[in-house]
């Protein structure tokens, strides 16, 4: 049998196993098990089936699938999150700071969906203050040290690596509009200081968007008015 023929059989049991898993009449215990479960198939379904969440222990489970494993596995978490974390009576559950490493990495990552739905989840914890402090904090480094990449790359040598980054602060950006009352002044300056003039349009875009906050402070109030003139339609529309 070829490479080619195992690949396929391999799908067709894959994909059997998953609609056998679907049609079982699984207990919330028996979902809560299979997220532990090595298989990719296994986390799928309990992801797919799991319609509520019971204790913080159960929650972190869930949490701890939202980095590391399958893509799949991965977005599938993501939204499932957001749908929990929306729920006045389940989002108790997700706000153990412990968690805020974890979401941090998710709202990197490299798939867009995941990174998205991650930051719509935390912003339902954003008044959680240790969470918040937590996040904020590796938050700032992180875009510190992107920064610092960024301005010293070559843009006519890794073209790819530079998307990369560029990717990265883009999402971070986005972090930071949600959690902008849990950061320094000084440090919200010294970023978008750097950031309105990134040569990628992106990110003025979403400098542009976190300095619609209602800041009174005269160096970020000129920045505002600096990225009004911008070239680019979607920085100077805000």
């Amino acid at each position: 049998m070829n490479s080619d023929c195992k690949y396929y059989n391999t799908v067709d049991e894959n994909f059997e196993k998953a609609i056998n898993l679907y049609e079982k009449n699984l207990e919330y215990d028996d979902l809560i098990s299979l997220l532990e479960s090595e298989k990719v198939v296994d986390k799928q379904i309990a992801v797919l089936r799991l319609n509520t969440i019971k204790s913080e222990k159960d929650a972190q489970i869930l949490v701890s699938n939202l980095t590391g494993q399958d893509g799949k596995v991965r977005e599938a978490v993501s939204f499932k999150l957001n749908e929990f974390m929306a729920d006045n009576e389940l989002v108790k559950y997700f706000q153990d700071p412990a968690n805020f490493e974890t979401f941090f990495n998710a709202t990197l990552d490299i798939n867009g969906n995941i990174c998205r739905n991650t930051i719509l989840a935390i912003s339902n914890i954003k008044n959680n203050h240790d969470f918040a402090v937590s996040f904020c904090k590796i938050l700032v480094e992180t875009i510190y040290k992107l920064l610092d990449n960024i301005e010293k790359f070559d843009l006519q040598e890794g073209k790819y690596k530079v998307n990369k980054e560029i990717f990265k602060l883009y999402w971070c950006l986005e972090d930071m509009y949600e959690f902008i009352d849990f950061i320094n002044i000084n440090d919200v300056k010294s970023i978008l200081s750097r950031t309105k003039c990134i040569n990628e349009y992106t990110i003025r875009e979403k400098t542009a968007k976190i300095l619609t906050k209602n800041f009174s402070d005269n160096v970020l109030l000129k920045i505002k008015e600096e990225l009004k003139q911008d070239k680019n339609y979607y920085v100077k529309r805000y």
